[in-house]
């Protein structure tokens, strides 16, 4: 029988993140994205360059691990009263969010440092859990609401994609439209 790992809720592991992250954010801030180092990063931190590659890999997966942090959302979607508004309004955030140029940053980030997909996982849930509760309210007051797969190829993925790949064209109206599709408006 293996020993079960021991679990240390903020303890060492979670300060050396929570250091790493705050480090990385500022430095960024000060010296630009293509002046970060690992051993920069660490000395900013108070942690060794091996902590960092121990931990991280290299820099691209710390930007990465920093940018999925960063993409979470830290306010639930607004309550309106209706699913066209709910997800309207969360659509316009949404594509405000990711368009602005921190956002272009932090989706390549979170992109290029992740090898093994997890991180677009975690930040495609993000969506999925915002659509989630915007979806279970709807339903609670009676409104026929779609499913949240749906939403997402009809809305999240275009912008997206659009905002990847062809960015023109990304406003609000933009993201109404997508809404209004998803909901069979249009």
């Amino acid at each position: 029988m293996s020993p079960k790992p021991m679990v240390r809720p903020g303890g060492r592991s979670t300060r050396v993140q929570e250091s790493v992250h705050a480090a990385v954010r500022e430095l960024d801030a000060e010296v630009g994205r293509d002046a970060l180092t690992v051993p920069l990063v660490a000395a900013r931190a108070g942690v060794t360059p091996s902590t960092v590659y121990r931990r991280w890999g290299d820099l691209q997966e710390l930007l990465s691990d920093v940018a999925v942090e960063r993409l979470r959302p830290e306010v639930p979607p607004a309550d309106l009263g209706s699913l066209p508004e709910d997800l309207g309004v969360w659509a316009e955030q949404f594509l405000d969010e990711m368009d602005s140029p921190p956002g272009r940053a932090y989706i390549r980030d979170a992109l290029l440092g992740d090898p093994n997909g997890s991180n677009a996982g975690q930040c495609s849930a993000y969506a999925a859990d915002q659509i989630d509760l915007v979806l279970a309210r709807a339903s609670e007051r009676g409104e026929a609401v779609p499913d949240t797969e749906q939403v997402i190829d009809l809305v999240v993925a275009p912008m997206m994609y659009r905002i990847l790949f062809r960015p023109s064209r990304l406003d609000a109206a933009y993201a109404r439209d997508l809404v209004g599709n998803a909901l069979g408006r249009h």
